[in-house]
């Protein structure tokens, strides 16, 4: 058993093989430790985030190192069936690397029985091992930034099948229309950690559906038309509300996030900019974690319905305020502002930051997914994006609080400015040269238009070279990693990132850079600045 640093509330357990990683994974479930929040098993590793003013690193690490890994892994009884079509577009490439046929390779891939060993990098991922012995495939050296939904790809000795589209280096060889993640079945996710899994050559079957499990449930979706929910919704409003006459470049419900949803494969997501969320709360007089909206760049505009008080707070942008009657002013960031019924609030590009937050008094009327109203844009998980025409009913306010002035944050990055993110090194530095790491401090990163609320991803005039050229097998990746896939040009997880991912870790933003990080523009230039070097780390783990 290995412990390698990741940042100040997380660790990584590295152990022999996915064996002796399952046997810990329910060694901490079976008894939980105190002050641990949660874990994200992989192929060989445990994330485990904790919260250090409960429990210190060298106790975590003594607890877990006296967990009894002896035993076995118990399988169920539980067989999927899978159809799919091998028209996969690395199916060719995959064969070449294999050295056989593309024939070869479905008849290898649907003539094993695989099993379910964990869940991660998206809700209904599910990473399947226990293969055929000859695959062991390299990843991408450049991830996709979209891999379509239902693919089945292959990546090390694992085989998996995308959910839904996202970015990902997997090798494709085929598509499945099977849906992985359900939100209206018990389970969400249709692979579930034990889980049998049984590829199917749907060019040799009569119907596709004939290779479904009976239990997955045939679920009807009502259609309900825009124009209809808007018209009902005005109808039945007895109190205030917003309408959306303009919704922007992208304007999502955000919250503080949903935590503790890793074992189906959901990361937290939550406000890109915590600090301003919380900000625009208390200056309305709601309770820090009220929903809120935050959007990118600018062009949103709202319409109030009924009287209401809003507050702007996050990206450096112009906000003006026009009236019924055509009157128009400009008003601050990071104060309350009351709004009569027709006043319209507008939001500018922002000529600093990327992400302005609006709360209203009383809170938005929206239903919560998994315990959370964030909209997380890679899992598809949450409350839909706003559009034009939209009315967002206000709750009616619970207390009678009066809201003060706050100081907004000062030198927000800017398009084509400079920022600098403190970095604590870990727990992959070891997998880069010395070149490499006195590189990621010593040359400046541009954000990239590839960039959005999964990661920002950098382009350096230098790659990052490693010292291990080996595939890593998937591992846990948390809020902030700086992930280094092996083009060399390092993405930076944020909110809506992958639970897991394959390429090393070289280091992560150190926890109080996290709300600059979320503020970045397109265009803008990054320095890392290491705060404390793996050799300080090391010994105390």
């Amino acid at each position: 058993m290995r412990f390698l640093p990741v940042h100040r509330q997380a660790i990584l357990v590295e152990l022999a093989d996915l064996q002796q990683t399952l046997l810990l994974l329910g060694a901490l479930q079976a008894k939980s430790i105190p002050g641990v929040q949660e874990l994200v098993p992989a192929a060989r590793t445990i994330l485990v985030q904790f919260a250090p003013h409960l429990i210190t690193a060298a106790e975590l690490v003594k607890a877990i190192a006296g967990c009894d890994l002896s035993g076995s892994v118990q399988r169920s009884d539980v067989l999927v069936q899978i159809p799919v079509r091998y028209e996969g577009e690395d199916l060719a490439e995959v064969a070449q690397i294999l050295g056989i046929t593309a024939e070869e390779v479905v008849r290898r891939h649907t003539g094993c029985e695989w099993s379910v060993a964990f869940t991660g990098f998206a809700p209904g991922f599910a990473y399947l091992s226990g293969g055929d012995a000859i695959f062991n495939v390299p990843r991408r050296s450049t991830p996709r930034t979209k891999v379509p939904a239902g693919a089945v790809a292959l990546a090390g000795t694992f085989s998996a099948v995308y959910p839904q589209a996202s970015p990902g280096g997997w090798q494709i060889i085929g598509v499945t229309d099977t849906a992985m993640w359900d939100l209206a079945r018990d389970l969400p996710a249709l692979l579930q950690p034990g889980y049998r899994v049984q590829f199917v050559d749907a060019a040799t079957q009569k119907s596709a559906s004939d290779a479904l499990p009976d239990a997955i449930p045939d679920h009807k979706v009502s259609e309900i038309h825009p124009e209809q929910e808007q018209e009902q919704a005005a109808t039945d409003l007895k109190g205030s509300a917003l309408r959306v006459r303009a919704t922007g470049l992208l304007t999502l419900f955000q919250d503080l996030g949903r935590h503790g949803q890793a074992g189906q494969g959901v990361s937290a997501s939550g406000a890109m900019d915590q600090a301003a969320f919380k900000t625009a709360n208390r200056l309305v007089g709601n309770a820090s974690q009220v929903p809120v909206l935050e959007t990118v760049g600018g062009g949103l505009s709202l319409q109030s319905v009924g009287d209401n008080v809003v507050a702007v707070t996050g990206a450096d942008a112009p906000i003006s305020i026009t009236t019924a009657e055509g009157q128009r002013w400009q008003v601050p960031r990071y104060a309350a502002i009351a709004l009569a019924d027709g006043d319209v609030l507008s939001i500018g590009q922002p000529t600093a930051g990327a992400r302005c937050y609006v709360a209203v008094r009383g809170g938005y009327e929206v239903a919560p997914v998994l315990g959370s109203a964030s909209t997380d844009t890679l899992a598809h998980v949450g409350p839909p994006a706003l559009r034009s025409g939209q009315l967002l009913v206000v709750q009616p306010a619970q207390k009678a609080m009066v809201a003060d002035t706050a100081l907004p944050v000062q030198n927000l990055p800017a398009a084509g400015g400079e920022v600098v993110l403190d970095v604590e090194l870990g727990p992959r530095t070891d997998w880069f040269t010395a070149d490499a790491l006195a590189l990621l401090a010593g040359q400046r990163w541009q954000v990239t238009p590839q960039s959005n609320r999964v990661g920002l991803r950098l382009a350096g005039e230098q790659a990052l070279t490693r010292a291990i050229s080996s595939e890593l097998p998937s591992e846990g990746t948390p809020l902030g990693a700086i992930q280094v896939p092996a083009s060399g040009q390092p993405v930076l997880f944020l909110a809506d990132h992958p639970l897991t991912g394959g390429y090393p870790v070289i280091g992560c933003v150190a926890l109080h850079h996290l709300d600059l990080a979320g503020q970045i523009p397109v265009g803008a230039w990054i320095r890392f600045n290491p705060v404390r070097s793996f050799e300080e780390l090391t010994p105390t783990l």
